[in-house]
């Protein structure tokens, strides 16, 4: 919030009559229609709370997918991070991966807001809404977990330090890789951007708005780079970011001009053809019966993949989230490879203070409570959390001098029925699929026939 008037100030330099006033920001929310902004934001924390509640709790029914993105990339992140790894760029990097990617969700709306273009702050805050919205199901039935929990010797530069760790366990659920909105909520920007810059019959660089498009695009090529290098996501990644930064803007220019017009034209207006509808519809129940059927008891959950992959001395953990005051959560620990590993479930507070630069100093954590398993062991507890700080991690090392541990860990909640409301939360995404591609489709068509020679 500091930053956002003087990044605007210097923005705006060459137009200061077209800034809003502190003392007129009130009226220009009011006469704008900007409180519908200010909701979405409000909507958006509680729904993303409500989604990452159900991610871990259906987890045991859906599994993960993490071993097919490496089966097909391997160990490039790790060069990466070897390759670049100095603590001068990891805390340059993890405050930009965190901080700025945060201040540009909040920024875009607010620049458009305080400089008077009322237009494509509508489509800022679609731009974030509307890419959430389509990565919920991929968030719930596609988990991939960071590379850091993958690759053997690959560190957690940004969730292995004392205050990240305890931060990022509270909001991450580590295993949403795919797809990455760190590059796809700025590529969909970009894309609106120019959309709006051709419905205007301009080009990009005689658009007012210039300075702000350019800083947004200075910031993909660093989180490119960032999210391989501190060992959240993988290269695969990217590609569904991408895709759903190109859905998301075409689904929100289409739609700006159709919202604004509701309060003249009726809600009726913003329905899609029947074409269109239809083709939506389709998708959105052929879409959740795949989910149903294929994903949920589907591969994702053979006890015999692994969860998590360590190298000589790798410490990964998984959180166990507080889901019930009164009924425990059920850890289970598989040792699904050929080496031994020590599991230790502990309450983070006691992981913060030894936790430096990527990675946790297992020799000072409680000996008397680590549990050793061979190949082929397992370790099962109840772990009780009367209260919302009762947070727990199960902790899992390969302290030998060789090999690749291979651990599949299964935590079982009480909620687990949240199963259901996350395929009916998956709708919307499938729907709004569904609705772009008809749009793409019968437009197409619609254009094809008007430019086909009259007989």
């Amino acid at each position: 919030m500091l930053a956002t008037f003087p990044l605007l100030r210097v923005l705006t330099r060459d137009e200061p009559e077209m800034r809003v006033r502190l003392v007129d920001l009130g009226r220009e929310i009011k006469e704008k229609g900007y409180k519908w902004h200010i909701a979405i934001y409000l909507v958006m924390y509680l729904f993303k709370a409500f989604i990452d509640q159900h991610n871990e709790a259906i987890k045991p029914r859906v599994g993960g997918f993490t071993h097919m993105i490496h089966g097909f990339e391997g160990d490039v992140t790790l060069w990466i991070q070897q390759t670049f790894e100095n603590s001068l760029l990891t805390d340059l990097l993890s405050f930009h991966y965190l901080f700025v990617y945060l201040f540009l969700i909040w920024f875009s709306p607010m620049y458009y807001i305080l400089c008077k273009d009322e237009v494509m702050a509508d489509k800022a805050v679609l731009n974030y809404f509307i890419i959430y919205v389509l990565a919920v199901p991929f968030y719930l039935f596609f988990n991939v977990e960071v590379t850091s929990s993958f690759i053997p010797g690959m560190k957690a530069l940004l969730y292995h330090n004392q205050w990240e760790l305890f931060f990022f366990t509270e909001v991450d659920p580590l295993d949403n890789g795919i797809p990455s909105l760190h590059v796809g909520i700025p590529v969909g920007l970009l894309i609106v951007n120019r959309l709006h810059v051709r419905r205007l019959g301009i080009k990009i660089s005689e658009w007012r708005h210039k300075e702000f498009d350019l800083f947004v695009a200075a910031n993909v090529p660093i989180y490119l780079f960032s999210i391989q290098y501190l060992g959240i996501h993988w290269i695969s990644d990217v590609v569904p970011g991408l895709i759903l930064g190109v859905a998301c803007a075409l689904f929100t220019d289409r739609m700006q001009p159709v919202l604004r017009s509701i309060p003249e034209n009726g809600w009726s207006s913003a329905a899609p053809t029947k074409e269109v509808w239809r083709v939506s519809l389709a998708f959105a129940v052929l879409g959740t019966i795949l989910l149903g059927s294929l994903i949920v008891d589907g591969p994702g959950t053979d006890d015999d993949l692994p969860t998590s992959r360590l190298g000589p001395g790798d410490v990964n953990l998984d959180v166990i989230e507080v889901h019930s005051f009164w009924d425990p959560a059920q850890v289970k620990v598989v040792n699904v490879g050929e080496e031994p590993v020590e599991v230790l479930v502990i309450h983070r507070d006691e992981v913060e203070e030894y936790a430096e630069m990527g990675q946790i100093a297992w020799e000072m954590l409680p000996m008397d409570e680590k549990v050793t398993l061979e190949a082929g062991g397992s370790f099962e507890e109840e772990i009780a959390t009367p209260t919302i700080a009762d947070g727990h991690f199960v902790l899992i090392s390969h302290q030998g001098e060789t090999g690749v541990g291979e651990v599949r860990v299964t935590i079982e909640y009480v909620d687990g029925i949240l199963l259901y409301s996350a395929l009916v939360c998956s709708i919307p995404s499938l729907a709004i699929m569904g609705w772009i591609v008809g749009s793409l489709i019968f437009e197409s068509k619609e254009v094809m026939r008007e430019e086909s020679p009259h007989e």
